[in-house]
This record gives C-alpha cells, sequence and structure tokens, in this order.
C-alpha cells in the first residue's frame, strides 16, 4: 500500500505444476489469454477474503484451441487477501463459448449462492447434460452447472414460442427469419449456419449487478431478455485482432424483424426477434432461495412508437435491455433505471413503482447514494454520454 511492491500473484491461467492447469489441454496455458478480472472485486475485510469474478478465455465464442475445462474462467475465485492463495473457486460455465462471465452475477441468467468462507454451496449445484458442438476442432463441455435454487431470473433458450407477436404478420416475418438459424436451451454453442442464444452478449444481468438488502436478505436483479446470433466464421487469415481460426459474425449477432410497407416496399421500422418484456427487475430472497416477485423495468420508446405498431395494444410497460443495475435502500426503495431515461423508485416488498422520473437521456449507471453534514441524503446517477454526460441529483424537498 506504500511502497507499491508487489506482495503475490495468482495465475488466472494456471502454470505447470498448479491447480488447474490439466484443464488446459495442448499447451493451451502457454499461448491463451484474457480470462481477466475485468468487473470489480469484492474484498471480505473482516475475514481477508477477495473474491474475483473471472472472465471468458479467448476466443469468446471458439474454443478449439483451448480444449478442457479452462480453469480459472468464467469462475467465481476466492483467495486469501493477504496472501492471494487459493481458499475456494467455483466455475459457473466450463469451456465457455457465450461470453457468460460474470461481472456478478453471471450473465446466462442464474444466480449461484455459495458459503463465502468454504465456498459450499446454498442449494445443490448439479451437472446437467448439454448439446454439443459440431464446429470442427471444437470439444464442448459435455456438461454445465445448473442451480436448484434461486430459480432463473432471465429468460434462458429460445425457441419459436419466444418470438414477436404483436400482430399476425410480424410473428410469420420472426418466424421466418429465426427458421434461418439453429435454436435450442440454454448452453447451445455457436455454429456456423447461426445459433440463436438467450440470454446474448450483454445477459441475463450485466456489470451493474445485483443490489441486496443485509436486513431482509433478499437481493434484486436487472436482467436483459434479448437473443444474439452467434454465427461462426471460418478464417483464413490472421488480423490484427483475431487470430483464430473461427470468429463470430459481430455485425450478425444482433437480430431483428423488418416490416415492409407492401404498397411501396419500404422497410417502415425493424422490432427485436423476441416478444417482450425486454428487461425486468426480480427479487429473491437469500434466506430460501425463492423467487418474491419479477416486474417488467423501464420501456423501450423506439419499439412502442414504431409506425409498424400504430394502433396495436401494448403492454403498459415493455421492459428495457440495458446493464445498469439497482441501489436498494434501508427505507424500503429501489432505484434503478436499468438502460433506459427513466429512473425509478420501486416498493421493495411489492415491486410496484411508486415515483418515477424521465432523465432526458439515458441513465447509463447504478445510481449512489449519500448523506451532506447537514443530514439531507441525496441519489445521484450518470446519465448520457460523451459530450452529453452529466449527473443527475435528487432529494426530498
Amino acid at each position: 500500500m506504500r511502497t507499491g511492491k508487489r506482495v503475490w500473484r495468482f495465475k488466472t491461467v494456471p502454470s505447470p505444476g498448479e491447480l488447474g492447469n490439466d484443464t488446459w489441454k495442448d499447451s493451451s496455458w502457454s499461448y491463451m489469454g484474457h480470462t481477466n478480472v475485468w468487473a470489480p472485486f469484492t474484498v471480505d475485510s473482516a475475514r481477508g477474503l477477495v473474491y474475483l469474478p473471472v472472465g471468458t478465455p479467448s476466443d469468446d465464442w471458439y474454443g478449439g484451441e483451448r480444449k478442457g475445462a479452462n480453469l480459472f474462467g468464467e469462475t467465481l475465485l476466492c483467495l486469501d487477501a493477504r496472501t492471494g492463495k487459493r481458499v475456494w473457486h467455483f466455475q459457473v460455465a466450463h469451456h465457455g463459448l457465450w461470453d457468460y462471465d460474470l461481472p456478478a452475477p453471471p450473465k446466462q441468467g442464474f444466480l449461484f449462492a455459495f458459503e463465502r468462507v468454504t465456498g459450499k454451496p446454498l442449494w445443490p449445484i448439479e451437472e446437467r447434460a448439454v448439446p454439443q458442438s459440431d464446429v470442427a476442432g471444437e470439444q464442448t463441455s459435455a456438461t454445465q452447472p445448473f442451480p436448484t435454487k434461486p430459480a432463473a431470473f432471465a429468460k434462458q433458450g429460445f425457441s419459436s414460442a419466444d418470438v414477436i407477436d404483436f400482430t399476425p404478420s410480424l410473428k410469420q416475418a420472426a418466424l421466418d427469419e429465426l427458421a434461418k438459424y439453429r435454436t435450442g436451451p440454454l448452453y447451445a454453442p455457436p455454429s456456423m449456419q447461426g445459433t440463436v442464444a438467450m440470454p446474448g452478449v450483454i445477459g441475463g444481468a450485466g456489470w451493474g449487478g445485483a443490489a441486496v438488502d443485509p436486513e431482509s436478505g433478499w437481493a434484486f436483479v436487472k436482467a436483459t431478455n434479448s437473443p444474439a446470433l452467434f454465427a461462426l466464421q471460418k478464417r483464413d487469415a490472421t488480423s490484427d485482432t483475431v487470430d483464430t481460426p473461427y470468429m463470430v459474425n459481430l455485425a450478425r449477432s444482433t437480430l431483428g424483424v423488418s416490416q415492409l410497407n407492401n404498397a411501396e416496399g419500404a422497410v417502415r421500422g425493424t422490432l427485436p426477434l423476441n416478444k417482450p418484456p425486454y428487461g425486468t427487475l426480480t427479487a429473491i430472497d437469500l434466506n430460501t432461495g425463492d423467487t418474491k416477485w419479477q416486474v417488467p423495468l423501464g420501456d423501450s420508446p423506439e419499439v412502442r412508437n414504431s409506425p409498424v405498431l400504430k394502433g396495436v395494444a401494448l403492454l403498459p410497460l415493455l421492459g428495457v435491455a440495458g446493464s445498469p443495475g439497482a441501489l436498494v435502500t434501508k427505507g424500503g426503495l429501489i432505484f434503478v433505471t436499468g438502460g433506459g431515461r427513466m429512473l425509478y423508485a420501486i416498493d421493495t416488498r411489492t415491486g410496484a413503482t411508486l415515483w418515477q422520473y424521465d432523465l432526458g437521456q439515458q441513465g447509463s449507471a447504478n445510481p449512489m447514494t449519500y448523506r451532506t453534514r447537514a443530514g439531507r441524503q441525496f441519489i445521484v446517477i450518470a446519465t448520457g454520454g460523451g459530450t452529453t454526460s452529466k449527473l443527475v441529483a435528487f432529494a426530498p424537498e
């Protein structure tokens, strides 16, 4: 803390002789990178423990050059903060191929709960068989971990039952688009044809994480329901940024439905492939593992105001896709945007919206709170981006 001298180091891609090295086949440990901790650490200062949410190894969607489970990729890793020694770990996705790293909670829509000192799961976690890849050189994990509790807080997997159905023509257009690709349950692997994955690239949960009320033991998780297309392309030559033989076509990763004006043949709008809600807020009782409530969070004006949907009766809230998480207060309020432009105050016990305010632009961060020396409480949130960035603050009159 005073000199900057390194005290210890822990390798998230273990070298020979270190735990987990055998999960990197064919010496892939020696050249594979990423596997980083890009989200904030969590520290238990009383016990001297630090918890690291480790990300996905390179590349995110093809693992033919890193066969094996790839510890400590996509792993919750607990270390002794004084020595850097591993205390325990749990890998939430083996040989990850979906960018389901865990900025906390994991993107795939599960909440994994552990005893903090031992790493023992609070409820059983089962290894279950999952779909396998047919991409040349790929060796997917035969199983993945599935918590028995709590229930998933985000939509998982994608099928024809999930497509947009505001009108018969929109539903048919969505089904026609979906028929071009593969679908399946959670952990259906990327493919050359293209696999529609749910959760998509931003989750499930995102970097905003969960808010927890320490008095009630309830957790509040913002989730996004937005599918992604994971279509692999063969690469015959390396580039400055990609040297793997296969890479997901990122330009095609977003899925939508274009509706035409039959008279003029002009595109009148593009809508999400899936039906709402596009974003939710879920309350989970960590004492029991039970879901207490789930509500749509936010709205999507670009969908609601689409000319394609003129005259169509829509839900009061469509939900909003986005990563920002929530702030929970002792007074029983949750402040959250979820990635939209509206800041909400929501009742922790019921999920009912008690107050809302249009920020004028995207609420791009988790809200925070502070109290002045005079005892006045403020809620502050960052909005916008670039030249439009500003902080917006609220206080009781």
